[in-house]
């Protein structure tokens, strides 16, 4: 599934990207590794359940994590952790992943 393994690789890429934030930025770091994680859990834990509606809430759930990891990127960036292009590129991916995600829900509504 070509979504899960680009939840994946996102999640991937925060936990690199967030290793080097300073000591101080735990709740950042806490939060935006959840987030980003909870993409492809969402997803894989959807792909296991055998109703569509049980599929389709598990995709919103992954595609509002999604939505969760904007304002954190955006913060993050605010306070210097992280570059505006790196955001720009964390932030098309999520919409990239986000689109795919809502096409999933389509399917199954």
């Amino acid at each position: 599934m070509h979504v899960y393994q680009k939840a994946v690789d996102f999640a991937e890429q925060i936990s690199n990207l967030t290793d080097h934030f300073p000591k101080g930025n735990y709740y950042i770091v806490d939060q935006l590794n959840r987030a980003a994680l909870s993409i492809s859990l969402n997803i894989a834990e959807g792909n296991g359940k055998f109703t569509g509606n049980d599929k389709k809430n598990f995709f919103f759930i992954a595609r509002g994590s999604t939505h969760e990891c904007v304002p954190l990127l955006e913060i993050s960036k605010r306070k210097g952790l992280i570059s505006e292009p790196e955001c720009m590129k964390l932030s098309v991916q999520l919409e990239e992943i986000g689109k795919m995600i809502s096409g999933m829900i389509t399917r199954y509504s």
